[in-house]
């Protein structure tokens, strides 16, 4: 785990890790402040959100329920965890490593757990969005010195005819076996693919050409529901992590590489 590479300019824009449980009653205020106290080191800042509901009936006036659902947040505002009634979600635009990230979803686990019994974990997934932009790019054909030459090859259909790629997107479902799939999203984009100015802070280049890679790797359990725990959840990110190294490593060039993510 520790022999990956830590680049000087990371692509990487925002990291999430969902872990799903069967739906659960709203927390109460008592809930709310042990895990304000629990959090308070890694996530001073209470930002609770509002949700509303709305059922409609046949007949019937459309019933609309609202709750507040508890969300803590890093002093720069820039991670946050969020305990929803199906989901515990920790997401961050300021990724240091993957074990900082462990540390941050072990303390939020940990403090669900101790307010209350949680039947069990239905669903993990972990995903990394990347942002990947170079200077001087003049047109969207130009990433094939930057990026694995798959990921443009549809482009070339195009200019065979005399028509010039300006966008793609693409997506592949990979299977790893043992409940466990990884789906990866990709093509060039203008502007952000995580906005400014969200509930989330982060760094703001210059709005303009980025590739896209985005990786989610999920396990979602056919048979045994395990046992809601920081455990498990933590050595389940550890095999979900395994493979999106990997494979973002196998898509970029080492042009990219040594003129971009390595230069200070």
């Amino acid at each position: 785990m520790n022999s990956r590479e830590i680049y000087a300019k990371p692509p990487v824009v925002l990291v999430a890790v969902e872990a799903r449980h069967p739906d659960t009653s709203p927390l109460t205020d008592a809930h709310q402040s042990e895990l304000k106290r629990l959090l308070a080191r890694e996530f001073p800042l209470s930002q609770p959100q509002q949700s509303r509901t709305i059922v409609s009936t046949l007949g019937a006036p459309p019933t609309v329920t609202e709750a507040t659902i508890p969300r803590f947040a890093s002093r720069d505002q820039a991670t946050a965890v969020t305990f929803g009634p199906q989901a515990v979600v920790v997401e961050t635009t300021n990724h240091k490593s993957f074990e900082d990230l462990l540390g941050l979803v072990n303390t939020a686990i940990d403090a669900r757990a101790r307010i209350g019994e949680v039947d069990g974990l239905v669903r993990l997934g972990l995903r990394y969005v990347d942002e990947i932009r170079v200077p001087e790019l003049s047109a969207a054909e130009g990433w094939r010195e930057w990026i694995h030459a798959s990921l443009v090859g549809p482009s070339d259909v195009g200019q065979a005819i005399g028509l010039v790629p300006r966008t793609w997107e693409g997506a592949v479902i990979f299977d790893r076996g043992e409940d466990r799939q990884l789906i990866l999203r990709y093509g060039p984009r203008e502007g952000f693919a995580v906005p400014p100015g969200g509930p989330l802070h982060r760094s703001t280049p210059a709005p303009g050409p980025f590739f896209l890679l985005d990786i989610d790797s999920f396990w979602t359990p056919s048979g045994e529901v395990p046992e809601f725990t920081a455990s498990t959840v933590r050595d389940r990110c550890e095999d979900l992590h395994e493979p999106v190294s990997a494979l973002f490593e196998s898509l970029i060039t080492e042009k990219l590489k040594r003129e971009v993510l390595r230069h200070v």
